[in-house]
């Protein structure tokens, strides 16, 4: 009962005496609809967050901030504690500004009385201080203590109002579109009514003071938003029928003029008002408490000052004083609007983060996260977004200011005495391997690609990372593989596992992740076995770390290495046709890929396999930023009787834009044998960056060594011989 009284106190309060009259005058009953149900697809799914969140784990005191602190981690639980806080605070001082309005009747016998036009801080200011006062002197018991009577009260007036009859002069029945001549628009409305909706987590604050937090939160939270939702429909409805939308605008207390007995709306609203600000100046300073209690205020010795309490029952005195000094210093700048404004930017940042935290955690499926209460995704995907919206559509400097504070607010967090964490990133990657996790499920699920759609998904394993062979095969892997597909580096521990190995490719592992940090789309691991030929079949077997199978295998030497290394190479080559994989061997040399500049094609009559996979690799090289100035030249040579057929073909698929390869970069050459080939090869291709050549499996273990290291002359050399057939149509 203590929280759904809070929150059936907090929602029916201030805002639905004194705004939802001008609400209907200014938008109409089917706006001021409207605006209710658009506040609830925000307070709804922050409600059942919340509900689901706190059946988490055994709840204490703080309120909000402790529940989202405790499942979600300290930076985050402070950076939106601290917003909650000063919404709250904000909030505070909105009800003492609107408990004053209460006195607006006899703002005429007070100037006739005193001569002096009346101020509604006459009252809000000292009902400010002497709240203040009271919470330090009484503390919790006397505000829960308080919600029974006052919703007693707000019970009566309300049956008052909704036992009144018509304004004279105002026509019976519905007027669903009627308004005043000149309103103010939909959100102005909007963001001044908001903050009415906000009070559903009143009682989330009493969490400290609850005999049962996780059972009493979600029911009493639940069942107040709902009995607010239907009293605030019926109420315009009751205002829609009752007086013409000029005197709806014009007179804050109209529901007074409805009512059969009127002074009772007025003593409601300030039960109501005087209430929510009692509740607001409980919860508000035991969760700054809260907050310096974790150490998460970085601000000096702040922390030890304001987690500071006062007797058995740990008052947060200290806490309560700067909550005190803060809201006087809103009431004094503030009128009810500006403020009712100001608390609706809070409060929807504060509802965005926390219904976009519940949606992450729904599929980041910790297993540290298991509530008995749970929510749905697509109800907190629904908050998130509305509330995010409805920020820019009230007010978007206003708005893109309270996102930056909430970053700020994250970003100070790490300055805090407390050891935070990167909270934000733990959830982002549970979501990340969640999300991966169901789309390698699901594509391996999928009919195998074709040819048309081919892209690279490359598996290597070496045990000379961190020479220059290994930077060079990371490199070429992350140019193929950034845009287009992916790369995986397996570095080769010779050894049996044991913890000793064990422990070594975990110490390697982390050296790998910060060597390719700047190369994108490769993923590194290490494999320990006890050969390089039985770590290579367990690389064949490895699946794809992003869903599709590895299609291609790549394999490196220095074209300075001795000839055995070239021979190791070879024979690996070979044993690899076993997994039918694309076959790419880079011969890399001290120029490093050069400029950048020149990528030469050699084709000849051997390559009518490879041709299409050796273009398309050198086609994803210029996407890259790094080859951005590159281009591509294609050397095709044939038969003196082949010459003109394959010259057709390829000028065909040019003019057809399938090879992005100017004509003028295409040259073709009869050659009578292959001797002639080599030597038109080597006269051409010296100067290239890059060198692209065909190989086929029967010529690799025919030649060995010799097909790798002919033309010494070159730089970098790729060989490509392709086990799929790639299509280039």
């Amino acid at each position: 009962m203590p929280v759904f009284l809070a929150s059936v106190s907090a929602v029916l309060g201030a805002i639905l005496f004194l705004r939802f009259g001008y609400a209907v005058g200014h938008v109409g009953l089917v706006g001021a609809v409207a605006v209710i149900l658009l506040g609830h697809l925000v307070t709804v799914p922050t409600a059942l967050a919340l509900s689901e969140i706190a059946t988490n784990r055994k709840v204490e005191g703080g309120g909000e901030y402790y529940i989202i602190s405790r499942s979600f981690g300290l930076r985050i639980g402070s950076a939106i504690g601290v917003a909650r806080y000063l919404a709250e605070s904000a909030e505070y001082a909105f009800y003492c500004i609107a408990f004053a309005e209460a006195f607006r009747p006899l703002a005429p016998w007070f100037h006739a009385t005193t001569g002096i036009d009346w101020n509604p801080r006459f009252v809000s200011l000292p009902l400010c201080a002497g709240l203040m006062l009271l919470m330090l002197r009484r503390g919790a018991e006397l505000g829960i203590a308080a919600l029974y009577v006052v919703a007693a009260i707000v019970v009566a007036s309300l049956v008052a109002f909704f036992l009144g009859k018509p304004i004279g002069g105002h026509s019976p029945g519905l007027h669903l579109a009627d308004k005043i001549s000149h309103p103010d628009s939909f959100f102005i409305v909007f963001a001044i009514c908001f903050p009415g909706f906000s009070g559903m987590t009143a009682g989330v604050g009493l969490s400290g003071d609850l005999k049962n937090p996780s059972r009493s939160i979600p029911l009493g939270t639940i069942l107040g938003t709902a009995v607010g939702l239907l009293v605030y429909l019926a109420v315009v409805l009751k205002l829609s029928t009752s007086a013409t939308p000029e005197q709806l605008a014009g007179h804050e207390l109209v529901m007074a003029d409805i009512a059969v007995w009127g002074p009772i709306i007025p003593i409601g609203l300030a039960c109501a008002t005087l209430s929510s600000a009692i509740g607001s100046c409980l919860v508000a300073p035991r969760m700054l408490q809260a907050i310096a209690r974790d150490r998460c205020v970085p601000i000096g010795g702040a922390n030890q000052f304001l987690a500071r309490g006062a007797g058995p029952a740990n008052e947060p005195r200290n806490a309560t004083l700067v909550t005190g000094v803060l809201a006087m210093a809103v009431v004094t700048i503030g009128e009810l609007d500006f403020v009712a404004r100001l608390m609706s930017m809070f409060f929807m940042l504060t509802y965005g983060s926390l219904c976009a935290i519940s949606f992450l955690e729904h599929f980041a499926a910790s297993p540290s996260y298991r509530p008995t209460f749970r929510s749905r995704w697509y109800i907190s995907l629904t908050g998130a977004v509305v509330g995010v919206l409805m920020m820019f559509q009230m007010d978007p400097v206003y708005a893109f200011l309270a996102i930056l504070a909430m970053i700020g607010l994250y970003w100070a967090a790490r300055f805090a005495p407390a050891r935070t964490g990167d909270d934000v990133a733990d959830l982002a990657r549970g979501v990340m391997g969640q999300a991966a996790r169901r789309l390698h499920i699901r594509m391996q699920r999928q009919v195998a690609s074709t040819g048309k759609s081919w892209r690279p998904s490359i598996i290597t394993v070496s045990h000379r990372t961190f020479e220059q062979g290994g930077q060079v095969s990371t490199q070429l892997l992350g140019w193929l593989c950034e845009r287009h597909g992916f790369g995986t580096y397996l570095h080769f521990l010779p050894g049996m596992l044991d913890r000793q190995t064990y422990e070594e490719s975990k110490r390697v592992d982390a050296q790998l992740v910060e060597m390719v940090r700047d190369v994108p789309g490769v993923f590194v691991d290490t494999v320990v076995s006890p050969s390089y030929r039985t770590a290579l079949a367990q690389t064949l077997q490895v699946p794809g770390v992003a869903g599709m199978e590895n299609n291609t295998v790549l394999f490196a030497f220095d074209a300075a290495d001795p000839k055995p290394v070239v021979e190791e190479v070879v024979d690996s080559a070979l044993f690899a046709d076993v997994g039918s994989k694309n076959l790419l061997i880079l011969r890399h040399g001290t120029r490093r890929f050069g400029e950048r500049r020149r990528i030469h094609i050699w084709l000849n009559w051997h390559d009518g396999q490879n041709a299409p996979l050796m273009t398309l690799l050198a086609y994803i090289l210029v996407g890259h930023k790094d080859w951005r100035r590159a281009e591509i030249s294609i050397f095709a040579a044939f038969p003196p009787d082949q010459v003109l057929e394959q010259r057709a073909r390829f000028e065909a698929m040019m003019e057809a834009g399938r090879i992005p390869i100017r004509k003028e970069n295409v040259r073709f050459f009869s050659v009578v044998d292959g001797q002639a080939y080599h030597s038109l090869v080597e006269g051409s291709s010296a100067q290239a960056d890059l060198v692209v050549l065909g190989v086929t499996l029967d010529r690799l273990a025919d030649k060995r060594e010799y097909l790798l290291t002919r033309y010494p002359s070159f730089g970098e050399v790729l060989f490509v011989a392709a086990a799929e057939h790639v299509v280039i149509d």
